[in-house]
């Protein structure tokens, strides 16, 4: 038994050392970057498709997976975004104004690395330059976007002082149910130029990105353009609250209470601030604001010779949606009712 122990020991050492060879190797593998990094522009106003082809050194790999790490400069966040893969394409959001910048790895797992993920050092890297072909300073001013009611849909801007007088602007969109950016149906005019789109005949998805994008040329050049990304349930504007109730309650308690806008904003999206305005005898007002989350308050009894005045207005809350507007503010109703209103602050 010893004699056969002694013959393979030899056999046990040699496969020992070779293992040991393989994993040496494999600690000390270098992986190239991918190679032909492209960034197309399929006409989706900022949606970008990333491409690139595995290095040739790993064309033959097949004991291990191949894999991408993709680093973006997000340039609506103001931020490097990463991504892993193992696809060979990469479709992200981009303001076309600003340098779009992407820098990719590979990555390698598998048994030629002893099941360790191994990133390569080097990166492949591509930088693209905005289009130097424009007039400066003549991008849209105060661009915005509002979800009227989630009814209909208004977007507006204003013109740069520096756009020439015989330029017009136009305003593109596209979302992923479009095969290509379509034109605003229906222009805003003011002083006889561009100023809005109303999307009144023109339904746009919820929870989707929709890019806009507002150009224009003039004799004297291409004007500057403006992209913008968002989703439309982010920017609802609900109509004003037009039915309130005010009624003296037990021992003398002021009891408010009001019904939601008609529309089809749900209502229990909705938060609520109500104004309170006290009016005393010598005229002096003093206001505050109190945030609800129900259709009613209760506030306790006030002196007699104060007169109380309310208003109410409401706002999609958070767990609804990320972002919003304030409907405007309802009319005022006060306690004792007055020939005349309390004066509405602004």
């Amino acid at each position: 038994m010893a004699n056969k122990l002694r013959l393979s020991y030899p056999r046990i050492m040699m496969l020992l050392l070779m293992t040991w060879r393989e994993s040496l190797l494999c600690s000390g593998l270098e992986v190239s970057p991918p190679e032909d990094l492209a960034v197309l522009d399929p006409g989706h106003l900022g949606l970008l498709e990333i491409t690139w082809s595995p290095p040739r050194s790993l064309i033959n790999m097949t004991e291990c997976l191949i894999m991408y790490h993709l680093d973006y400069y997000n340039t609506y966040r103001d931020k490097w975004d990463a991504v892993r893969t193992v696809f060979r394409t990469y479709r992200a959001q981009f303001n076309l104004m600003k340098d779009v910048k992407v820098r990719i790895y590979t990555l390698l797992d598998g048994p030629c690395t002893n099941n360790t993920t191994i990133k390569s050092t080097n990166y492949t890297e591509l930088i693209q330059k905005p289009p130097s072909t424009v007039i400066e300073d003549t991008a849209v001013l105060d661009f915005i976007c509002v979800f009227h009611n989630m009814e209909y849909m208004e977007c507006k801007w204003k013109r740069s002082p520096k756009t020439p007088a015989t330029s017009q602007q136009s305003l593109y969109f596209w979302h992923k149910s479009l095969e290509q950016a379509l034109e605003c149906p229906k222009y805003v005019v003011s002083g006889g130029v561009r100023s809005g789109c109303n999307f009144t005949e023109k339904s746009l998805p919820l929870f989707t990105d929709i890019n806009f994008c507002v150009n224009g040329s003039s004799l004297e050049g291409n004007l500057k353009p403006t992209f913008i990304s968002l989703q439309i349930q982010n920017h609802v504007k609900a109509a004003a609250t037009e039915v309130l109730h005010l009624q003296a309650g037990p021992d003398r308690q002021l009891e408010l209470d009001w019904e939601e806008p008609a529309g089809n904003v749900p209502g229990h999206c909705l938060e609520w601030e109500v104004e309170h305005s006290q009016e005393g005898p010598d005229g002096e007002i003093v206001s505050k604001r109190i945030t609800a989350e129900q259709t009613s308050l209760t506030l306790p009894s006030s002196q007699r010779k104060k007169t109380n005045c309310f208003r109410v207005r409401s706002k999609l809350n958070n767990y609804c949606v990320n972002n919003g507007f304030w409907s405007d503010w309802s009319r005022q109703i006060c306690s004792p009712v007055k020939a005349t209103s309390c004066q509405e602050p602004s």
